[in-house]
């Protein structure tokens, strides 16, 4: 009866492994790597995008400036040329080289603004950029371990099955189909030891009367609670 706990671990390490293994043959983590490389791919392309429409602003913008500049340079070359005398024609020019002065004045504000948000953009891609590498570093690891994991949990998976085989043959068939049973429905555990009158299983405390009960029982333990098989460690 005490070897049905060394059943019991087994089965719980083959499960276990079984559920890594369909883990490792769905490429579940290295699918979830991939994913966050694209993500980060993703965040560095949005970044890059900002960049070059600031850089397509910034030019547009230096045109502008240069444009505004020329005008009123040539402007103010005809009022100081002497070809005007009319009054109210130079108060209009001066008016308009004023203007042309206040409007390059906002565009090299907007100018400013778009250099110091290319200076923001320029530190989260560079900070975006190193994160990309990080996770497709992360994402080859993963797939490389992934593979090597998948071959050793395929080796100890037949080490314990085979260890398995050659351990059922010692139980009587009734008490086997019983602890089977019990595992099929007891998320697979059907047999628990009983430790300082505490099932291990589902950790229930049993009374006195219920240990000293076991105690006198012949055959099959059970527990009061979860009803598993328990064996006194």
């Amino acid at each position: 009866m005490d070897r049905l706990l060394e059943l019991q671990d087994l089965d719980t390490r083959i499960a276990r492994l079984e559920r890594r293994r369909e883990e490792l043959e769905s490429g579940s983590d290295h699918a979830a790597a991939r994913r966050a490389q694209e993500e980060a791919e993703s965040v560095l392309g949005e970044l890059r995008l900002a960049l070059d429409e600031v850089d397509r602003g910034s030019r547009r913008l230096d045109q502008e400036i240069e444009s505004y500049s020329a005008k009123a340079a040539a402007e103010e070359k005809r009022m100081y040329g002497g070809a005007i005398a009319n009054q109210k024609e130079l108060e209009a020019l001066q008016h308009e080289i004023a203007s042309l002065k206040e409007r390059r004045s906002r565009t090299e504000d907007q100018l400013l603004e778009l250099m110091e948000r290319r200076e923001e953009l320029d530190t989260r891609a560079k900070a975006a950029a190193e994160q990309v590498e990080t996770a497709r570093a992360h994402a080859d690891q993963v797939g490389g371990d992934a593979a090597k994991e998948l071959e050793a949990t395929i080796a100890t998976l037949g080490e314990l099955t085979a260890e398995r085989a050659a351990l059922v043959p010692e139980f009587d068939e009734e008490l086997l189909d019983l602890y089977e049973d019990l595992r099929r429905q007891k998320h697979g555990v059907g047999a628990a030891a009983l430790v300082d009158g505490v099932c291990q299983a589902c950790r229930e405390a049993l009374s006195a009367m219920e240990i000293d009960k076991l105690k006198h029982t012949d055959g099959v333990r059970r527990c009061e609670y979860c009803r598993r098989i328990l064996i006194f460690a």
